[in-house]
């Protein structure tokens, strides 16, 4: 699954748009390295996203292309 998507359907960031314009500011790094939105993600990939001063850490868990609002965690783990 393209990384913008997985981070709209986790709900870790709420709109695709925002998420792809995340990727292309280089302030989410897959596995330690900065990512383009049309990179894969696969379960055990680590994602790190910036949200100004804030940093985010989690794991991915599974992949769904569709998942209810509440399993949405289920999806990741925070490290």
């Amino acid at each position: 699954m393209r990384l913008d998507k997985y981070l709209k359907v986790s709900r870790l960031i709420k709109r695709r748009t925002v998420a792809n314009e995340a990727c292309d500011a280089g302030r989410v790094l897959v596995n330690g390295k900065a990512a383009k939105a049309s990179v894969s993600v696969k379960p055990g990939d680590v994602l790190e996203i910036q949200f100004g001063s804030k940093a985010v850490k989690v794991e991915v868990l599974n992949v769904q292309e569709t998942v209810k609002k509440e399993a949405a965690t289920e999806m990741y783990r925070y490290l």
